[in-house]
């Protein structure tokens, strides 16, 4: 099974160097590796000259195709005719050195699978097997055999009544979908509806009918779960847990605390109106009290972290956010 690897950079010489090291060691090795970069300086070229990263190609695009969902775009444009899946991953992700093997085989073991993404192992999330006749405890997450501890907004929604019971990937009519670090490490293989285009994989032919929204400009928050929300009205798409790596967040590149506030709101509010388009009432509501609540929560961070510089910025970036999708509700790109 041939297959492309597209890493779209910003900014970032260093961190996408250490992604490549860990290609480097993959037992299974891919065939062209894309590398899309969005940089206004030559920083990422010279490091990658520095290094023989074999079946390399780099591409230094232009303003017309800066940006995370543009780059993406532009990078499908250039994949080999005859690759069978395209890879994508975040300039600050190390993978474990059967990534791709593992990631690949979700493709043998489900032929009609549309796409596939890995697992992300430092997500922060404690779990631990649930032991038979264990009682259930209110603070905590449980599936297939497993259990972590929700975080205090998802508490806070289970008492409110505004957390769904969706499985993770799922979107609920009033959005806010659990995010994949709730599935468990279990090394199966999980069906979706959405997931980390960072981390992600495609059947070449279905990336040839449908692209990524240019909705999305620059950093592109949340333009993955539109892609798979829309792929999955397609067919099947899946989670691999046992296609592990490490995505490290990097800094460098990222907005502003206040744009991205801002792009939580809208952003958020775009994916979920292109999956619901006439949400009932008592959806539209939830959806609202959820943004509130975490706007609260991410409020209350003012005083109880040492970042209290970010915390106030994002908070106002959200409140923008949501006043301005009143205002001037985000648009579809056709």
């Amino acid at each position: 099974m041939k297959f492309s690897l597209i890493i779209c950079t910003y900014m970032r010489p260093e961190p996408l160097v250490k992604l490549l090291n860990s290609v480097n060691i993959q037992s299974k090795y891919p065939d062209e590796i894309l590398i899309i970069d969005g940089s206004l300086n030559k920083e990422t070229k010279i490091a990658l000259d520095k290094n023989n990263f074999k079946n390399l190609k780099y591409f230094l695009v232009s303003d017309r195709d800066r940006g995370l969902t543009r780059q993406r775009n532009f990078g499908i444009s250039k994949v080999a005719s005859d690759s069978e899946i395209v890879c994508f991953l975040d300039d600050d992700i190390v993978l474990e050195t059967d990534y791709f093997e593992n990631l690949l085989n979700t493709y043998n073991l489900f032929p009609s699978a549309l796409g596939a993404a890995g697992y992300i192992i430092n997500n922060n999330a404690a779990w631990s097997l649930n032991l038979e006749n264990e009682p259930l405890q209110y603070n905590h997450f449980y599936y297939d055999g497993w259990k972590r501890k929700y975080s205090q907004r998802y508490v806070l929604r289970k008492k409110m009544g505004l957390l769904d019971d969706c499985p993770p990937g799922f979107m609920p009519e009033s959005g806010n979908a659990k995010a994949l670090s709730f599935f468990p490490p279990t090394n199966k293989i999980y069906p979706t509806e959405s997931f980390s285009g960072g981390v992600s994989s495609f059947r070449k032919e279905i990336l040839d009918k449908i692209k990524f929204s240019e909705y999305f400009e620059g950093y592109g928050l949340y333009e993955d779960t539109d892609f798979t929300f829309r792929l999955s009205k397609l067919g099947n798409i899946y989670v691999n847990t046992s296609a592990k790596l490490y995505h490290y967040h990097d800094e460098a590149g990222r907005p502003n605390k206040f744009e991205y506030g801002k792009m939580v709101l809208r952003n958020g509010w775009y994916v979920w109106r292109v999956a619901f388009p006439k949400p009932r009432f008592k959806s539209r509501i939830e959806w609202n009290l959820i943004a509130w609540l975490l706007i609260i929560i991410r409020a209350s961070n003012i005083v109880s972290t040492k970042k209290k510089k970010e915390a106030i910025t994002e908070t106002l970036g959200r409140i923008y956010g949501w006043f301005s999708i009143i205002i001037n509700p985000p648009k579809e790109k056709k």
